[in-house]
């Protein structure tokens, strides 16, 4: 692996660049957020990058600890206790995708095809709880493999969920000529002003059956999905056709029970509708409040969820 320094002591914005090589795969891993900013196969994307001097837009490839999604008007409660934070969606008055998006994280036990990046969530007012967190990124001959370790190093229990932002590659392409597989039977409606959960829906008979391969043209998503139908293997896929005929599938474990939609529709015009947002989610949006899925580590314990994706 090659640890990228900048001539002349330039920064990027995304700090510190992990690359990471395994046959004809190449993906970069970046300091600030931990998250991954591209991988391809052979040139071909499978993720949508972001430039290495750019803030990551639309949470492109972020870890979202210690929550996914949104919480409503960012106050929760734990233990009797009501805790607040900041409202990082305040056009919504919402609290969204955790706290560790833009904090540096430190790279460990790097070789050429992968590294474990970490970092401490340490207490403060709005989470006064120590959180260790570890991501392993590693290339292989199935793909990308994302393990993501969290330990509650605290002495008291903690909520936690854990999810994470990747963007499958169309291609050249828009995903207006992307195709989309998602075996999920139930979709989680979201009211239209705050995106908070407002009750579920099967899927069957609606637009957002995905069932079987779908045409995503003039499709707008921005919701999650619960219910997955998985494998022996307790594996759930996703599967992105483009234009080229080339198909980006996305899987989860079993700890991760919704995955989110997005088709971008919001973002600047360089990243609108160029990639779909497939995000795994080990609970629903709001879920500090409303206790739905929510993960509760006791002192020592540790919580590890597995995702991964590949070109076909």
């Amino acid at each position: 692996m090659v640890q990228t320094a900048i001539p002349g002591h330039r920064r990027y914005a995304s700090g510190q660049q992990f690359h990471l090589q395994f046959s004809d795969q190449h993906a970069t891993v970046v300091e600030v957020g931990g998250g991954i900013r591209e991988y391809t196969d052979c040139g071909r994307a499978v993720l949508e990058s972001y430039p290495a001097d750019n803030l990551a837009d639309g949470a492109h490839g972020a870890p979202l600890i210690p929550w996914p999604n949104r919480i409503e008007d960012g106050a929760y409660d734990f233990d009797g206790i009501t805790y607040q934070f900041p409202l990082t969606e305040p056009a919504r008055s919402n609290a969204i995708h955790g706290l560790l998006r833009w904090v540096p994280w430190q790279g460990h036990r790097v070789d050429d095809a992968s590294v474990t990046m970490t970092t401490t969530l340490y207490p403060s007012p709005g989470y006064p709880f120590l959180l260790t967190v570890e991501i392993d990124y590693r290339l292989g001959e199935e793909g990308l493999t994302v393990t993501t370790t969290a330990t509650n190093d605290g002495t008291r229990a903690c909520p936690y969920g854990t999810g994470q932002h990747p963007y499958l590659s169309a291609g050249t392409g828009s995903i207006d000529g992307a195709w989309l597989e998602l075996d999920a039977v139930t979709r989680i409606r979201t009211d239209p002003v705050r995106a908070l959960p407002s009750g579920e829906e099967p899927v069957a008979g609606t637009p957002y059956d995905f069932r079987r391969r779908t045409a995503l043209a003039g499709v707008v998503l921005d919701d999650p999905f619960t219910d997955l139908t998985r494998g022996t293997d307790g594996r759930a896929w996703a599967r992105l056709t483009g234009s080229d005929g080339r198909q980006v599938q996305l899987w989860v474990d079993q700890h991760y029970t919704v995955v989110q939609l997005y088709s971008g529709d919001s973002l600047s015009a360089a990243h609108s509708r160029t990639a779909l947002a497939v995000e795994p989610m080990t609970c629903p949006p709001n879920a500090f409040r409303t206790k739905d899925g929510l993960i509760i580590l006791q002192p020592g314990q540790k919580q590890t969820t597995k995702w991964g994706v590949r070109l076909r």
